[in-house]
């Protein structure tokens, strides 16, 4: 009997990408003619399979300057045009009522660019709560790979568009969503440096609820300003990464977080004697309850899996005191998490 002889392994690292022709097209003549140059580029660093989960897939360097100039010319155009009469709303990818507002329409591109992905994610989550996390994590890693890539190309983007309108009290942290904690500590003859030491002074308030301590490394800093990002509502502008994540925890960490609705006229009480909540659970929730309690398998693989599920529902903007998170980061060892 002869012996089956397997084919050899083939690396699944996808070649750098190479620089599109677009012929005398001007790829910054427009949102549209900008995005078909894009999109290539963006769908060859997220989504492109490969076996390396923590690395996204590069594109050439000829390609990665033909974006960065093609985003310049474009966000400049943008600038000298800002007060030209809006486009009509017929016009694709256009947003007439903030078409003065130099780049908000690729800025809102990436944001359905990436909730898409995200979506899609999700529409392959496995039905069995069993294989839930082992597919959520590697997922999550692969796309949090290509989303930091796409924010490094992209970082024009963050330091022109992001960056100003964080200035216009349009981030993350708004001063309405202070303003009446920092009124009442306020007197009437405050002046503008004492209101403005104060506001600072709530903003590490509120950084401290994701993770940083007064005297913290920048490090520290800005990871616990990137969960605070991750978690704010959809309409506050955050920098690319941060967008990334927050539409991963909306299209994916969210539904997998609700719990169901009970069916009318079928409530269930409660085992007699028994401890355990009658209230239904999510799925992560059912999932997380599976990997941490199950029999078998290796007690370290399994806190691995848990410590790695902990840094991804930190990273999209799952507050500390979830119960999910608490019951993960207790689980895991605190250097993991």
């Amino acid at each position: 009997m002869s012996k089956t002889t397997e084919p050899p392994a083939t690396s699944s690292v996808p070649k750098p990408l190479p620089n599109p022709s677009t012929g005398s097209a001007n790829p910054s003549a427009s949102l549209q003619a900008l995005w078909g140059y894009l999109q290539p580029a963006l769908d060859h660093i997220v989504r492109s399979p490969t076996n390396n989960a923590s690395k996204a897939p590069a594109i050439e360097v000829s390609y990665h300057m033909g974006i960065h100039t093609a985003v310049y010319n474009y966000f400049t155009s943008q600038s000298d045009t800002a007060s030209a009469t809006p486009p009509p709303p017929s016009i694709p990818f256009t947003r007439p009522d903030r078409a003065n507002a130099s780049g908000t329409d690729l800025y809102e591109q990436l944001d359905r660019y990436y909730a898409d992905v995200a979506r899609e994610i999700f529409l392959g989550t496995p039905h069995d709560d069993a294989n839930l996390i082992h597919y959520l994590v590697p997922c999550f890693s692969r796309y949090s790979a290509g989303g930091q890539s796409v924010n490094r190309l992209l970082n024009y983007v963050n330091r022109h568009y992001v960056k100003r309108a964080v200035d216009e009290d349009k981030g993350w942290l708004r001063l309405v969503d202070v303003l009446d904690a920092v009124a009442k500590s306020i007197h009437e003859d405050a002046n503008r440096e004492k209101i403005q030491k104060r506001l600072r002074e709530r903003r590490s308030e509120e950084l401290k609820k994701w993770g940083y301590a007064d005297g913290g490394s920048p490090e520290m800093l800005a990871q616990a300003e990137a969960g605070a990002e991750a978690a704010s509502p959809p309409d506050r502008v955050v920098p690319l990464n941060s967008l990334a994540h927050r539409q991963f925890r909306i299209e994916v960490i969210d539904p997998l977080l609700a719990i169901p609705k009970a069916k009318k006229g079928k409530k269930r009480k409660p085992p007699a004697n028994s401890e355990k909540s009658p209230m239904p659970k999510g799925r992560l929730a059912r999932a997380v309850k599976e990997l941490l309690e199950g029999e078998g398998g290796n007690v370290d693989e399994r806190r691995r899996i848990a410590g790695e599920l902990a840094i991804l529902l930190r990273t999209v903007g799952i507050r500390v005191d979830h119960p999910l998170r608490k019951k993960l980061d207790k689980y895991v060892e605190p250097s993991v998490v």
